[in-house]
């Protein structure tokens, strides 16, 4: 049986809020519920048009149910956000200071608020994203004739064709002995105590700052590599 977008969001949004388990659905905006179950539903087309080889590219693996302890995301289209200088306005949220890297985009077609999987607690206080759908001009970068080829190894990052070795940042091997420290400590916690929580989340933590030091080496890298070459091999 084969249900429309609109029959889940009659089931699972209007009549679930009637029922006493899902009445806290009414505390929040409608538009973030009705994004989820759109995203279900492409999520399932996209499985079923790869299954029977109708979609180009990798085989598309069925949706799976998020736990709590992931990224969790909210969508909101427009009618339910509006953008001010340094705050955001979220329907049924209220309006939120941020701290933006760059001028906001004048008109956003929706934003995504991302909430990092860190932890939620002074130990590990969880993050929050802001991400903006704009619709902008491409840019085009000044043209060169400078050419390069890239090889990939195991000790040493990238090997360029001019000779340049590139070392990847090791942020782990350098704090190797706290990983360890805080390793040793959750395991020895009971599972589900307070205790274990918190040691959780301290590894939760460590995990994220190792991530954003690899993230932040990849974006300055490949950012450069394309703003200084006309062909990449």
């Amino acid at each position: 049986m084969k249900f429309s977008v609109s029959e889940l969001q009659k089931l699972f949004i209007t009549q679930a809020k009637k029922t006493e388990d899902r009445e806290w659905l009414s505390e929040v905006s409608n538009i973030p519920l009705q994004q989820s179950l759109n995203d279900l539903n492409q999520a399932y087309q996209n499985f079923f048009t790869s299954t029977k080889g109708k979609r180009k590219g990798r085989v598309v693996k069925p949706p799976r149910f998020k736990t709590r302890k992931s990224r969790q995301t909210a969508r909101f289209r427009k009618g339910g956000f509006k953008v001010g200088q340094h705050k955001v306005y979220l329907a049924k949220i209220g309006k939120l200071k941020i701290v933006c890297p760059r001028e906001l985009p004048p008109a956003p077609s929706s934003v995504t608020v991302i909430k990092d999987c860190r932890g939620d607690s002074r130990i590990a206080p969880t993050r929050y994203f802001l991400s903006f759908v704009v619709e902008i001009r491409p840019e085009t970068l000044p043209k060169t004739d400078n050419s390069v080829g890239i090889d990939l190894g195991i000790k040493t990052f990238a090997t360029l064709s001019d000779g340049t070795k590139v070392d990847a940042p090791k942020p782990l091997k350098k704090r190797i002995k706290k990983y360890r420290k805080l390793s040793k400590s959750l395991s020895k916690k009971t599972f589900g105590s307070k205790r274990y929580e918190k040691a959780r989340l301290r590894v939760a933590k460590f995990h994220a700052k190792l991530k954003d030091t690899r993230d932040d080496f990849l974006h300055k890298l490949s950012t450069e590599i394309i703003r200084e070459n006309q062909t990449i091999v």
